[in-house]
């Protein structure tokens, strides 16, 4: 006999919680059927995985082959990579994806993303189609102010005080230290991007998206992530954050196309992994083949449905949106 409480069975969101997620589901698959973009799967147990230094991953021996490492996906995106450079066209998919992270008020190691593709689309058009699927999806629910388009500049300008592109490791502990935050310097070092974000998930992203959506742009490039460079400022790349209530909602890029900086991306996360002593996977050869092969110009962000149901339910934690949580699964 088990010594779990008898109310661990129950689930963590109410009936009518479970309703207002599939009626959000609804709508999102009705707003990409009008604009005859293509649902898609892709698996989610997959040889490959991301190298991002920051992010930690599942992984499992598979029972046929125990020298296989397989992992479970941090996002469906280099499978979906993959299908566009096979010429499926604009696609979308709602999935699950895995973080072996923490579980904790905003995060839950697995949860339900929503991620798009759109040929042809510039950074410009995708924050125009995501700003009209997150209102249609709010509509209903809360009544959200008009949506607030920034730069990552003029975020870091307005609420730190601070020019991310120009301050030098000095000017960031200036700032670190003017506004409280006594460890910065010992957590920052000489790292300028741990720096760029230290600063902005403490002095801006909390004041981001109050009662509105806010669309942050143009990040700097040593955050690249998967994005292209601007073409007329190569010190900025084509990437789109989407917040609100200072929550961190979705992440898009004009997709970067090119294998020869995609694998040079890869192999700086590979170092920087192997300079922090985490595990090293293998850059993923199908991903790079797919691009070599031509992925065509498009533009794609991932929304996490958790935190969108959080946020416009103004829920206090995810678990409030999932039937079972990591606790009680």
């Amino acid at each position: 006999m088990s010594n779990r409480a008898p109310s661990d069975w129950r689930p963590s969101c109410s009936p009518a919680m479970l309703r207002r997620r599939a009626e959000l589901l609804r709508k999102i698959r009705q707003f990409f059927a009008e604009r005859e973009v293509l649902e898609v799967e892709t698996p989610l147990l997959s040889h490959g995985t991301v190298t991002d230094p920051h992010l930690s991953v599942f992984s499992t021996a598979y029972g046929g082959d125990p020298s296989q490492r397989l992992y479970l996906q941090t996002s469906p995106e280099f499978a979906m990579k993959r299908l566009l450079a096979a010429g499926t066209g604009s696609i979308y998919q709602i999935c699950k994806a895995f973080r072996n992270e923490e579980y904790g008020r905003f995060h839950n190691p697995e949860f339900t993303l929503l991620e798009w593709y759109r040929v042809g689309f510039g950074l410009d058009e995708l924050i125009e189609e995501t700003d009209a699927l997150l209102r249609m999806v709010s509509q209903a629910t809360r009544n959200l102010a008009p949506s607030e388009h920034t730069s990552y500049r003029g975020a870091f300008l307005t609420h730190a005080g601070l020019d991310p592109l120009d301050a030098g490791l000095e000017d960031f502990a200036d700032c670190a230290s003017r506004h409280g935050l006594q460890e910065a310097a010992e957590i920052g070092g000489a790292d300028r991007a741990i720096w760029l974000d230290l600063l902005f998930s403490h002095l801006v992203q909390p004041r981001l998206g109050r009662n509105r959506f806010t669309f942050v742009r143009d990040f700097p490039a040593i955050l690249p992530s998967l994005a292209r460079f601007k073409s007329n400022d190569e010190r900025l790349v084509e990437r789109v954050e989407v917040f609100l209530d200072g929550m961190e909602l979705g992440n898009g890029f004009f997709e970067l196309n090119d294998p020869l900086e995609q694998e040079r991306r890869f192999d700086r996360d590979i170092a920087a992994r192997l300079d922090a002593g985490r595990p090293v996977p293998e850059k993923d050869g199908r991903l790079l083949e797919a691009l070599q092969a031509g992925l065509p110009d498009c533009a794609g962000i991932a929304i996490g449905v958790d935190r969108l149901l959080l946020g416009l339910n103004r829920l206090e934690a995810i678990a409030e949106t999932l039937a079972f949580p990591l606790a009680t699964a």
